[in-house]
């Protein structure tokens, strides 16, 4: 089921997302909850879903620091994560991993914009840090709520040449404490790291992906980077996988300000999933 995240074009309403995914032939919907309120209201969610016949699988707990009517504690947030998937009928939902570094941001808004990263060397620890170290906590939750928590693994945030690991647990050796994980492949390749050798290593756990490449900026759209995506769609493919993938884009990745030029590049991220996944899970029998 390939599906697109609503973060792709989120500087578009909510209900053209829908309209957008469903004009490009995508499966259904991954809702990010963000600052717009109708990212976390259920009925209006659930009405847009039976008006596209767009299902809405996966929900994505807010990652700002400050998202209205949500609580700041990235552990409350997930809870309400969870409760927000259990009214809509989604299955997963994709959690960060906690923060283990403070920062602040300057950022510059000139012809082009930019922003950097100064991490304060303070670490971080607070309830959600001992949930998710916690052996059993998350297995709880999903059994308690039915719904499934991928955790997913985050990028490296690079100050100079040095590459710091922003998060808690982010390595693939320390993500198989989780019971499920979210593979996101631009996030790989920030560490120089395969996506194929990647869900080698984690696929018995992994039950969601986010397919986007890398070219040193993250979230573009699929051979526009030089990360392997069509081998690793040929190998999930391959292998049997059964769970979801969703298109995740930075909208600053193509021109989405003009909506034709928008949805070519919906068209084309779907046309290659459906290349290098759909067709090759029909060759497989799957």
């Amino acid at each position: 089921m390939i599906l697109l995240s609503t973060g792709s074009i989120y500087n578009y309403g909510t209900a053209r997302v829908f309209d957008l995914a469903a004009q490009a032939g995508y499966d259904g919907i991954e809702v990010l909850v963000d600052d717009h309120w109708d990212t976390s209201q259920p009925a209006y969610l659930r009405r847009l879903s039976s008006e596209y016949g767009l299902p809405i699988p996966v929900v994505h707990s807010p990652f700002l620091p400050h998202v209205p009517g949500w609580p700041d504690d990235p552990y409350s947030r997930l809870q309400r994560s969870v409760a927000l998937a259990q009214e809509l009928g989604a299955q997963t939902v994709v959690t960060h991993l906690p923060i283990r570094i403070y920062a602040f941001s300057l950022q510059w808004y000139g012809r082009r914009s930019r922003r950097w990263m100064f991490p304060l060397p303070i670490p971080r620890r607070g309830p959600y840090y001992h949930f998710m170290k916690n052996d059993g906590a998350l297995a709880a939750l999903e059994a308690e709520s039915g719904v499934t928590i991928g955790v997913e693994n985050m990028p490296a945030r690079r100050v100079g040449k040095m590459a710091l690991n922003p998060c808690w647990f982010n390595t693939l050796p320390a993500m198989t404490r989780f019971p499920h994980v979210t593979l996101d492949t631009t996030h790989l390749g920030t560490w120089g790291l395969n996506p194929v050798a990647a869900y080698e290593s984690l696929h018995e756990r992994i039950v969601h992906v986010h397919l986007s490449d890398f070219n040193g900026r993250e979230h573009r759209l699929p051979t526009d980077g030089h990360l392997p995506l069509a081998d690793l769609l040929h190998r999930m493919a391959h292998g049997g996988y059964t769970g979801t993938i969703t298109v995740e884009l930075n909208p600053q990745a193509w021109d989405v300000s003009d909506e034709s030029r928008c949805l070519d590049g919906l068209r084309q991220a779907r046309a290659f999933c459906r290349e290098h996944y759909d067709e090759n899970r029909r060759r497989y029998g799957r």
